[in-house]
C-alpha cells in the first residue's frame, strides 16, 4: 500500500498473526500499554484492524522491511473512535527494530498518506507521559502536544499508572 526506502506499510496477513503475538510478549515493547494476555487477544486485535481497513479504508497497517520481508510491527492511521474525535496515527514495532529510524519512516509515509487520501484536517497521536520514545518521535514528526486535550483512557483501569493520556496534534499543510 505504501512503499518507502526500506519499509512496506501493507495490510495484515495471516502470517504476521505469529509474530505480532510474539512482540506482545516482550515486556518492554508492552511497557506502556495494556498487557495482551492469550494469542486469542492478539489474534483479536489484528481482527479488529483488519475489520477497520474493510471500513475505512485505513487502519494501523503491517510493517514490513524490504530488505528480508520480515514484519516489524504495526504504523497506520484509524477513523476517529472514542474517546478521540480526530483521526490517530499509531506505531508499535518489535523491540529489535527500534533505533534505527523505521518508526519514523513509516509514520511519515502514514501522514503524507493522510494528507492525500482523508479529508481530515488534523491527525492526533497519544502516549502516556513515560513513554518518552513515543512522544518524541510525535515531536520530531511536527506534531504539538495539547495539554487542554490530555485525557483519562477508558481502557485502562482507574489507578493505573497508565491512564492518564497526553495528545499530539498535526494540522493538514497549507
Amino acid at each position: 500500500m505504501i512503499e518507502t526506502d526500506r519499509l512496506l506499510v501493507r495490510r495484515w496477513r495471516d502470517s504476521d498473526r505469529a509474530p505480532f503475538w510474539a512482540m506482545a510478549q516482550d515486556p518492554e515493547v508492552m511497557r506502556f500499554l495494556l498487557p495482551i494476555a492469550s494469542r486469542a487477544e492478539s489474534d483479536s486485535v489484528v481482527d479488529r484492524l483488519i475489520t477497520a481497513q474493510a471500513n475505512h479504508g485505513h487502519c494501523f497497517w503491517a510493517v514490513e522491511r524490504k530488505q528480508d520481508g520480515r514484519f516489524l510491527g504495526f504504523c497506520g492511521l484509524m477513523a476517529p473512535r472514542a474517546p478521540l474525535r480526530e483521526t490517530e496515527i499509531g506505531w508499535r514495532l518489535a523491540r529489535d527494530a527500534w533505533g534505527q529510524g523505521y518508526a519514523r519512516e513509516a509514520a511519515e509515509a502514514c501522514l503524507d498518506w493522510a494528507w492525500r487520501e482523508l479529508r481530515a484536517k488534523t491527525v492526533v497521536a497519544i502516549t502516556v507521559s513515560a513513554n518518552e520514545r513515543s512522544w518524541g518521535l510525535m515531536e520530531r514528526l511536527g506534531m504539538t502536544r495539547d495539554p487542554d486535550a490530555d485525557f483519562d483512557h477508558p481502557a485502562v483501569p482507574d489507578g493505573d499508572p497508565l491512564k492518564r493520556h497526553m495528545l499530539y496534534r498535526i494540522a493538514r499543510p497549507q
